[in-house]
């Protein structure tokens, strides 16, 4: 399905029996949906540069970022990557992590997809509030949003006591469940009917938050939700060239994959120096 398609689908309102208005929102998961790979690997690259991250870290999470951009998230992989992140952060000076995310959100911005923005205006076009669920940090997620326009956004929410981070969460972790409970927390709040809302994700992972709005689409899916989708006639639609992951080449060529796994093992062999550059070679490759 073409994205013209799934914008002339979006209702300029719904009702109920009694005549009443009914507002639903349209929810955009992030990572590999609105923009191809990770939010939090651009914000890896931007910390490293800065110093508040070690190059053997910068190291990790380049090849983090690049089997997730081949291959999806698993529930492994992002239980890891929040404890690596609550550990990181806990004890650190909050204001730092705001103003890193001065210079991310520019650079995660420019990689938004341009369909993304098309079906974000048609939703807009109609009232209809938008907004990001992501597992990313909010200090990421809500100026992201607000960048591109958006009503606002939902990420994971660390704990800050007289101003540095404990390494706690406040809420639930935007993954899996986690993002329903968010989305509903919000609902709740703001009186929006999810009956009546929209949901758009890549990944299984999201299937709680596809499953708790009426109309979800399934964006480059991987073979999971993709089975999902197809049989509970979810539209399946095709961003920026993208094709069925199961089935398609890696936009990374084994060559170039061999050259990450090399590069990572450099960190057991070779100076800090030398590991600076290899991390440099590998951010500007992702």
């Amino acid at each position: 399905m073409d994205i013209q398609h799934v914008a002339k689908q979006i209702p300029t309102e719904s009702r109920t029996d009694q005549g009443t208005t009914l507002q639903g929102a349209a929810f955009f998961d992030l990572d590999r949906t609105m923009i191809p790979g990770s939010s939090v690997f651009t914000l890896a690259g931007v910390a490293w540069k800065s110093g508040h991250l070690s190059t053997k870290q910068m190291l990790s999470d380049a090849w983090e970022a690049l089997t997730f951009r081949t291959s999806g998230a698993t529930d492994g992989k992002t239980l890891k990557v929040r404890q690596r992140i609550l550990g990181a952060i806990k004890g650190q000076d909050a204001q730092t992590l705001q103003n890193l995310a001065n210079e991310v959100i520019p650079k995660i911005a420019s990689k938004v997809r341009p369909e993304t923005l098309e079906i974000i205006q048609s939703h807009h076009s109609v009232g209809r509030p938008t907004y990001i669920v992501s597992a990313s940090p909010v200090e990421i997620v809500e100026p992201l949003a607000a960048a591109l326009g958006m009503t606002g956004g939902i990420g994971t929410k660390s704990e800050v006591v007289n101003g540095r981070y404990t390494g706690e969460i406040i809420g639930p972790f935007c993954y899996g469940n986690g993002k329903v409970v968010a989305i509903m927390e919000l609902a709740r709040d703001l009186g929006y009917d999810l009956s009546q809302s929209y949901s758009y994700s890549d990944a299984a992972s999201d299937l709680p938050m596809l499953e708790s709005t009426k109309y979800s689409v399934a964006v480059n899916p991987d073979a999971e939700l993709e089975r999902f989708a197809l049989e509970r006639s979810y539209p399946i639609v095709r961003f920026s060239g993208m094709r069925i992951r199961s089935q398609s080449r890696f936009r990374y060529s084994p060559k170039k994959i061999c050259l990450a796994i090399g590069i990572c093992f450099s960190i057991l062999a070779v100076g800090r120096q030398d590991n600076r550059k290899a991390a440099q070679l590998l951010l500007t490759r992702s």
